[in-house]
């Protein structure tokens, strides 16, 4: 299975994966999948709040700095698995995912992350990551000459705490510098990147299991995505099979084995996804 995913994605990027380089940050889309031609992956997000509008997507919160997320946020098809941020300019600002409490029988997200990564979100338990400083995304924004320079972001912040300006973590943007972290080096897969999972080992409690990766590829952070330890129907998220995690992880923790089903989905900031060969 491995090796014809592996053969379906490279036969797409090949042709150009040596011509473009991926650094920038010019795209948002999400969702892995064999079949770059299904419309539900490398499913293309509005990077504005007008294309938000205009493509059906329903606003449920204005921005508060007083809140404990920063953002416009949207949703599309009453869809919690993606909740796009905007800043008070309009420009994308950042993305969510939501886990609704009473689907997870209350054994998920562990109870020690949550208000940490995990964010009591009212009927859900709401993960946050933004593209740029939070302090800003409420107050100055980015104006329509800085969102064409710095396109999706300008870093990667994921949120860890109730307070997104003082306990958002930012994602080194260079494969050598997450060397030098609590980031444990997982392997490359093609139209993903190479994998880095936080400070997993083959015996660790799947409490500790950070429900995030990275994914870098020429070196650089060109993707993320969120790993969940319940089954979510959303066709937003990837069910990879246990049987796969070794492509991925390194170790691999035995505790995933207790989980029956572990719901992915991978976040790309450029524009063309199946190029990213690591």
């Amino acid at each position: 299975m491995i090796g014809r995913l592996i053969v379906a994605v490279c036969l797409v990027g090949l042709g150009s994966a040596f011509l473009f380089k991926q650094e920038k940050w010019d795209g948002l889309s999400v969702t892995f999948g064999a079949n770059p031609f299904d419309s539900n992956v490398f499913a293309s997000m509005p990077r504005s709040e007008a294309d938000a509008k205009s493509q059906g997507w329903t606003k449920i919160a204005d921005c508060d700095n007083n809140s404990k997320f920063r953002g416009i946020r949207y949703v599309k098809d009453n869809d919690y698995a993606v909740i796009l941020l905007f800043d008070v300019k309009g420009y994308i600002a950042g993305i969510q995912c939501g886990v609704l409490k009473n689907a997870t029988a209350g054994a998920y997200p562990p109870n020690k992350m949550r208000g940490l990564i995990f964010q009591d979100d009212g009927a859900r338990y709401t993960v946050t990551a933004y593209f740029t400083d939070p302090a800003t995304i409420c107050t100055t924004g980015r104006s329509h000459a800085e969102f064409r320079q710095d396109g999706t972001g300008t870093g990667l912040y994921i949120q860890n705490g109730s307070n997104p300006v003082t306990q958002s973590v930012k994602i080194p943007a260079t494969q050598s510098g997450v060397g030098n972290t609590a980031w444990t080096l997982g392997h490359c897969f093609p139209a993903m990147g190479v994998h880095y999972w936080y400070d997993v080992s083959t015996d660790m409690s799947c409490d500790d299991f950070q429900p995030v990766f990275l994914l870098y590829n020429e070196k650089q952070l060109t993707a993320f995505g969120w790993a969940l330890g319940t089954g979510q129907t959303s066709k937003r998220f990837e069910h990879p099979p246990h049987a796969v995690f070794s492509a991925f992880m390194n170790p691999v923790p035995k505790c995933l084995d207790n989980y029956a089903v572990l719901s992915t989905m991978h976040i790309y900031m450029t524009a063309h996804p199946t190029r990213d060969l690591c």
